[in-house]
This record gives structure tokens, C-alpha cells and sequence, in this order.
């Protein structure tokens, strides 16, 4: 009999479905589970990978994106399980969490459903974990703030119930969709999530519905997890705000009468136009303020340059026309600022370069524009020109200001150099390093911190996992990486908790994935190192590499009397060539191993990993080979591999 039913729904997020059906995995494995995924039309290849990396997965493949409760439905339909568990796709559980709560469920006959301790990206505890209904006077404190200044209150902090330990066993009201586990004998008699519901709500509705059955809901921190939260959406956008406050409204409806829930939907109705408000008042300001105030400098700027520079060339009196240039003054500086914008001035982070290149232009383009003026509306060429040196100083004033005053993404210089040390076993250390040097994140050092007593003959060795602290003082580590294949969940949630006031990130390195995950916020929402290995699977390089083989073959068979008697092998010479001809092969490619993390192409006679050296080859350089090969293809580098490899063509 199957025990658990595990129930993950992915949107667009492949290398968080990585990870967490890795933990999933290993939680699962002296249990009977079965793990479904429900996929809602992603885009960005989830769909490949959990095929290729995750063929146990019962796999649903949407054409369309049916939001959160009706994908959930599907597999719950299909669950045979004694427990449902509905997991977000980016979370990773510990190896005990599925035995720990399923034991609490078997002993605790009352519980319809249950939540466990999740903590963010950096270890901090993320208060979802526990809630209370949202009735009008709770979610009217969290509106104003009430929960927030008084967390201990009884009567204020309902919403997350904030007054309750975070380490003790506690009924609560409703459980985070992030994971919900249910007895599916509870979810037949109380059917499963309203779908009325699209995205966010349900789960509030699911777990007010179990309590109206009879049964409690339990938070249960025995076990913890991380969620990274909001990789799908972002929590300040507006479309969050819309979405999230009609599920409120939605509830109301359903859940309360009379005068509770005319008093509901009038507070939801005024969150939604003042969070509304709010969010499009603050992308506004985000997005214009800096703006605005160069337009405002520039152009001050312009009219004190124009009364100095009469007073210098002896006019005592205003021979500019004062109609003219209230025209033309704002019009330079708008000029200035829509070309230092196109090329990129207003970029994070601030490059001097840029914008000083967008007023040379536009500059040019103000002075186009002046020659093509009928002569009565030219004033003086002298003063586009003063006004330019103008333009360029107060940018690079006003950056610099905010450089000194710390204003978020205007440092002039640099960020902060990573210093990372990477804990788990020396061939992971290999692999993750080498890894990161292919990504853009460039740190300044690397270090391999073992998780047990070994790693000291590595040149890269700083220390063992119990000399962390010392390490992170020593070294200055600004993150740390931690090996998932080395190492368990339990282990790195356990010392994330420990290093959590060291001000260090933390992320995590799937076995055999392309990525480095973690979070250092709410609003990162899931900092990410990864490789584009997609350049060979662009339509032109295809085409390309193509048209390179159909040519290479030609030229093999025509030349074929001279190159045939200089093969290494020469049994495969002919067949090869008609086969990359015939488009079955192709002459350069990933070669003998099958890398399911790279994109698919076709099997090949050469690789890249024929140059390395016969003595030195192993699995992990051919796949950095494979890697290299597929991140950064050019044609002329198959041109390059086929004339070093001339003699292989038999091969």
C-alpha cells in the first residue's frame, strides 16, 4: 500500500524542480511514495529534465497553465496514497522529513493536516510557516501594521500567529501551500482545492475546510525545510497584489455571511486599490526619479550657462529670445537623457563609459538637428556645446552622490568581491568550481572546505566543516556553497541555522546540475548561478552546423584518395562520411558520452574531448569538454576540431 503521495506543480522554474525532486528523492526512500509533477505549460525545459534526470516521476504535461489548484487536482485524483503532500517546486526537504511527519500523523488520529518549520534561502525563519484565519479585524491588523509592532499580542499577531514559539508543536488554522500535508481520507470526504481559485487562497480555503470537518491542523517543527519563496512571482508586483487580494475576496464569498463579510470585502476592496496604488506609485518612482531630477539639474544648468556666458561675452542685455530657449533648453535635456538611456546609462550597475557615450550623441544628434533649423530659430552653437559639458558633469556629480550616500545599485565601482568556500568531497569541489568558472559570477577566491577529515592534500584546502567559523574570519568568505551529493539537507539547514548571523549567502549545489541555487531574500527570490549551454541549440548555429557538414563531407569524399591512407582507422572512413552527409551524424558533437543536462544533438565522430591529452581524460573533463563545447559553439571551432582531428575520421 502506498503510504505518501507527493504533488509538485512547476511553472518556469527547471532548476529549483531540480533540486527539490533531488531532496524529494532521498526523503522517500524507505517509504512507500509515489511523487507526481505536474507541469503547467513551462517554457524554459522543466519538462525535459525531470524526463531525463527523473524517470521514476509520474510526469503530467499541460498545454496550458491551469493554475495552482486545478494541476493539484489532477495528480490527486490519480494519488493512491494514504497522505497527500502538496510541495512547492522550490523547496528542499530533509532526508527525516517525510518519516517525522508521517509518524506525527499515524499517532495523532485528530490531525486532518499539517505544515512543518520552513526557513528562506539564508536561514531565517519564514514566518507562512504558521497562520491564522484571515477574518476582517485579523487581516485589518496586518494592513496597518498592528501584527507587525506587536508580534508577541495575542490579539494582533493572529495573522501569522506570531505569539506562538516557533520551536513548539502547535494547532494552528491554516497551513502554507508550500507544503500541505493531507490524509486523503480526509480529502475525499471534504473534496479537493476549489478551483475557483487560480493562484494563491486555496490553501486557506483547504485548510478552513478541514477544520469545519471536525479535524485540526498542526504546525510541526520537528522537521524543517527551505522554501525559497516567490521565484514565480514577485510578491511586490502588482499583478501579485491583484491576483492575491481577489482569492481574499474570493474566500469571503464563500466562507462569510451578514455584516463579516460585507466588512471583508469592503477591507479587501480597499487593500487591493491601496496596495494597488502603492505598487504603481513605487515602480513609478523606481523608474523615474533619477530621471527627472537630471532633467531638472541639466536644465537649470543650461539657464544659469546662458546668463554667465552673456555676461562674459560683454551683452548687457537678453539676446536670447526667452520663448526660444523655455523650449529648446528642455528639449536638450530630454535629447541627453533619452540617448544616455539607449545606451545603457541607466543601467545597473552605473557605468561612466555609457553615459558619457549617450550625451556625446546626443549631442550630435542636437546639433543635426540645430543645422536643419531655419536660421531665425539658431541661437548659439556655443551654448549646445557648454551645455554638453554641463550634461556630462551633472551625471557624473549626481552618481557619484549617490555612490557616497550608499543608494542602492549606484556604486560607481565594483561589487563586493565573492569569496567562496565550497564544503562537501573533493571531486564535487572539482566539479562545482569548475562550474563556476564558466558562470558570471568571477570570485576572487575558491575555497574547499571537506566535510570530513580529508581534502588536505588539495592545494585548495582551507579546512574542515567544524573550523567553519575560523574559515569565514580567515578567508573573509562572503558565501558559502554547499555539496547536495556529499552532504544531506539536514546538514546544511542544520549550519545555515549556526551561520546565520555571520552575514554570509548560502547556496546549493544539486549532484550533476548545471546550477547553484540559493536566495538571499524575498525580493532576490533565488539567486542563481547557472550556464547557457543553449548557443549550439540556436535555430542559425543549427543551420549552420548543417550546412559546415554537408560541405566537410563533400570534401572528405572528393579528397578521399589522399585522406583515406592517413586514418588512424580506416575501417569507418566512407560510412561515416555518408552518414553525416545523409544527416544521421554529425562530424562534431558531444562524442561517446550521453550528457542529458546539455542539449540534445546529433550523435557525432568527433569531439572536443579527443584534444585532451590520453593520459589525463576522465568523465568529469569530458563533461567540462561538452560543456565548454555546447556554452560557447562557433562554427570555426568544428572547422578547427575537424582539421586537428583529420586522422580520426574513421573513427
Amino acid at each position: 500500500m502506498t503510504k505518501l503521495s507527493v504533488v509538485i506543480v512547476n511553472y518556469n522554474v527547471k532548476h529549483f524542480i531540480e533540486q527539490c525532486l533531488f531532496s524529494v528523492l532521498k526523503a522517500a526512500e524507505n517509504i512507500a511514495c509515489e511523487i507526481f509533477v505536474v507541469d503547467n505549460n513551462s517554457v524554459d525545459g522543466s519538462v525535459t529534465i525531470i524526463k531525463d534526470k527523473f524517470p521514476q516521476v509520474n510526469l503530467i504535461v499541460n498545454k496550458v497553465n491551469t493554475g495552482f489548484s486545478v494541476a493539484n487536482n489532477q495528480a490527486i485524483r490519480l494519488a493512491k496514497g494514504e497522505y497527500v503532500l502538496l510541495l512547492n517546486p522550490d523547496t528542499v526537504v530533509q532526508e527525516d522529513t517525510f518519516t517525522k511527519v508521517i509518524t506525527f500523523m499515524d499517532t495523532h488520529a485528530d490531525a486532518g493536516g499539517l505544515g512543518v518549520k520552513m526557513l528562506d534561502g539564508q536561514g531565517n525563519f519564514a514566518p507562512e510557516s504558521k497562520r491564522g484565519l484571515p477574518t476582517p479585524f485579523v487581516a485589518f491588523y496586518k494592513m496597518v501594521g498592528l501584527s507587525r509592532f506587536f508580534p508577541k499580542s495575542a490579539k494582533f499577531g493572529k495573522y501569522h500567529l506570531s505569539y506562538l514559539p516557533q520551536d513548539q508543536i502547535n494547532e494552528v488554522d491554516v497551513l502554507s501551500g508550500a507544503f500541505m500535508l493531507m490524509r486523503k481520507s480526509v480529502l475525499d470526504k471534504i473534496g479537493l482545492l476549489d478551483e475557483t481559485f487560480f493562484m494563491y487562497g486555496e490553501d486557506i480555503d483547504l485548510s478552513y475546510r478541514i477544520q469545519k470537518a471536525g479535524y485540526k491542523n498542526y504546525y510541526f517543527p520537528e522537521t524543517q525545510i527551505i522554501h525559497y519563496k516567490g521565484e514565480s512571482t514577485k510578491r511586490s508586483s502588482l499583478n501579485y497584489v491583484i491576483i492575491f487580494y481577489k482569492a481574499m475576496a474570493i474566500f469571503s464569498r464563500k466562507h462569510f455571511s451578514g455584516s463579516n463579510a460585507f466588512w471583508f470585502n469592503a477591507l479587501i476592496h480597499f487593500a487591493i486599490f491601496l496596495k494597488a496604488g502603492i505598487a504603481i506609485l513605487t515602480r513609478f518612482f523606481k523608474a523615474f526619479t533619477v530621471p527627472i531630477l537630471d532633467f531638472l539639474v541639466i536644465t537649470l544648468g543650461l539657464f544659469i550657462i546662458k546668463d554667465i556666458y552673456q555676461q562674459r561675452t560683454g551683452f548687457s542685455e537678453d539676446i536670447y529670445s526667452q520663448k526660444l530657449i523655455s523650449v529648446a533648453f528642455p528639449l536638450y535635456a530630454i535629447v541627453w537623457i533619452v540617448m544616455v538611456y539607449f545606451n545603457g546609462g541607466y543601467y545597473k550597475p552605473i557605468k561612466l563609459l555609457k553615459i558619457s557615450r549617450g550625451i556625446l550623441f546626443g549631442t550630435v544628434f542636437i546639433l543635426m538637428g540645430y543645422s536643419l533649423l531655419p536660421e531665425y530659430l539658431r541661437f548659439s552653437r556655443a551654448l549646445i556645446l557648454l551645455g554638453t559639458s554641463w550634461a556630462l558633469v551633472s551625471f557624473i556629480v549626481t552618481r557619484f552622490l549617490f555612490h557616497l550616500l550608499n543608494i542602492k545599485s549606484y556604486s560607481l565601482f565594483s561589487a563586493k568581491t565573492k569569496r567562496i568556500a565550497i564544503i562537501g568531497e573533493e571531486q564535487e569541489f572539482n566539479r562545482v568550481s569548475a562550474l563556476l568558472k564558466e558562470t558570471q559570477a568571477n570570485p576572487s577566491f575558491v575555497g574547499f572546505v571537506s566535510a570530513e577529515n580529508n581534502g588536505v592534500h588539495n592545494p585548495n584546502y582551507i579546512g574542515k566543516i567544524i573550523q567553519i567559523d575560523e574559515v569565514i574570519k580567515v578567508h573573509q568568505i562572503n558565501e558559502i556553497i554547499f555539496c547536495a551529493k556529499d552532504i544531506s539537507t539536514q546538514f546544511i539547514i542544520n549550519n545555515m541555522l549556526t551561520l546565520v548571523s555571520s552575514g554570509v549567502d548560502f547556496k546549493i549545489a544539486p549532484p550533476e546540475s548545471l546550477s547553484i541555487i540559493g536566495s538571499n531574500n524575498i525580493d532576490t527570490a533565488g539567486d542563481l548561478y547557472m550556464i547557457d549551454v543553449n548557443s549550439i541549440s540556436k535555430s542559425s548555429n543549427k543551420r549552420n552546423k548543417r550546412l559546415l557538414d554537408i560541405g566537410v563531407s563533400t570534401l572528405v569524399l572528393i579528397f578521399s584518395p589522399i585522406l583515406f591512407f592517413i586514418q588512424e582507422k580506416k575501417q569507418n572512413y566512407f560510412l561515416n562520411c555518408l552518414n553525416v552527409l545523409f544527416g544521421f551524424y554529425s562530424w562534431v558533437g558531444y562524442g561517446k558520452l550521453n550528457d542529458k543536462s546539455l542539449p540534445q544533438i546529433k550523435r557525432s565522430i568527433l569531439s572536443p574531448s579527443m584534444l585532451i591529452s590520453a593520459d589525463i581524460v576522465d568523465s568529469d573533463k569530458v563533461k567540462l569538454a561538452n560543456l565548454r563545447y555546447a556554452k560557447d559553439y562557433k562554427v570555426e571551432k568544428d572547422i578547427l576540431l575537424i582539421w586537428k582531428c583529420r586522422k580520426k575520421l574513421g573513427a
